[in-house]
């Protein structure tokens, strides 16, 4: 059976992204770096199920989604974008197979990045520092990057912001492609979580493979 949520606040994080906060179901536990199905509670829209991300730590008192919306799409992300408090959401079970399996190399796309805020949140709260973790950052221009504050001042945490479609005194201008993951002193002995588009997906887990990243070490959503 769903759970049925009442959003409690709604915040914007960026000119297309926006932090929604749920009270959390009595005995409603997930990990961090999953997810659920989510539906907007309104006639029409009840069916129209979507994979969101927790990006809340793992023992709040409270669920939290940080969820990009496109406008262009007609849709769920649409209309959630114009929620403004006090609107009902339908979710089910967690469920994922991303999950923090220790130090090591993030690389995320856009929203790609929900299931890592969620895992290094969580690990910083345990640990009180990221020494060991590293995030490379793929977005198209600046003014999109996810809680780029909050990311620059988490503790011990390498952070690579890599902007596709804009050149910005201090970020990498690009894409992350083969001369970025030669270039950028990794250690492809390490573990290297993967989240974003799926092409950017397929292509960056090729490369990785190529270069001796065995599945094992490779955590990522798989179809």
């Amino acid at each position: 059976m769903p759970h049925t949520l009442k959003l409690q606040s709604i915040r914007p994080i960026t000119h297309n992204v926006n932090e929604l906060t749920f009270p959390r179901p009595d005995g409603y536990d997930c990990t961090p770096g999953q997810a659920t199905e989510l539906a907007i509670d309104r006639d029409g829209w009840r069916d129209e199920k979507r994979p969101f991300t927790f990006t809340s730590l793992p023992d709040a008192d409270h669920l939290q989604f940080t969820i990009k919306s496109y406008p262009d799409h007609d849709g769920v992300t649409e209309q959630i974008g114009q929620f403004e408090g006090g609107e009902t959401v339908l979710i089910e079970d967690p469920w994922g197979a991303i999950e923090d399996k220790g130090p090591g190399t993030f690389i995320a796309g856009g929203a790609g990045l929900t299931p890592f805020l969620s895992i290094l949140r969580a690990r910083q709260a345990r640990d009180g520092t990221l020494d060991g973790y590293r995030l490379i950052f793929a977005n198209s221009h600046e003014k999109d990057i996810i809680l780029r504050e909050e990311l620059e001042g988490m503790p011990g945490l390498k952070l690579d912001l890599v902007l596709s479609k804009e050149k910005v005194d201090g970020l990498h201008h690009g894409q992350v492609d083969a001369d970025f993951l030669d270039e950028a002193g990794l250690d492809f002995g390490d573990t290297f979580y993967l989240c974003g588009p799926p092409p950017m997906e397929e292509d960056v887990s090729t490369l990785l493979k190529l270069r001796g990243v065995t599945d094992d070490r490779l955590v990522r959503e798989e179809d």
